[in-house]
């Protein structure tokens, strides 16, 4: 299992911190340094089984600044939203673990992080 995490996140240290106490084996990728390609974020979502759009940290300053509240939310705008997502990585929701048995969650809860440890085994 891999989780994406900025250190500087609260909810990325205590997946963390959940997966070290039970004993997970996972990497790391520190997303914001490792940034993912087009190609990564498109099979991400695949995994996510989410839109760009859900996983958009909309709050953030990039987001302002290229707009992406008036983007449409539609499937003639997904390749925009995935290149914002790949050059803005900070645009993206963490933590996101990918799981051994291919699907991925947005690890904001212990829950999720729980469920992807289900999914570890």
């Amino acid at each position: 299992m891999e989780i994406w995490i900025n250190p500087a996140c609260s909810k990325c240290r205590g997946a963390l911190t959940l997966l070290d106490a039970e004993g997970a084996g996972y990497t790391v990728r520190r997303y914001l340094e490792d940034v993912p390609s087009p190609e990564e974020v498109r099979a991400l979502l695949d995994r996510l089984g989410l839109e760009p759009w859900d996983i958009t940290r909309t709050q953030e300053a990039a987001a302002e600044e290229l707009g992406l509240e008036k983007w449409p939310r539609e499937a003639g705008s997904r390749e925009r939203w995935i290149a914002a997502l790949s050059e803005h990585p900070e645009l993206i929701q963490r933590p996101i673990i990918t799981a051994d048995d291919g699907s991925a969650v947005v690890a904001r809860s212990e829950q999720a992080v729980r469920d992807a440890l289900g999914r570890h085994g």
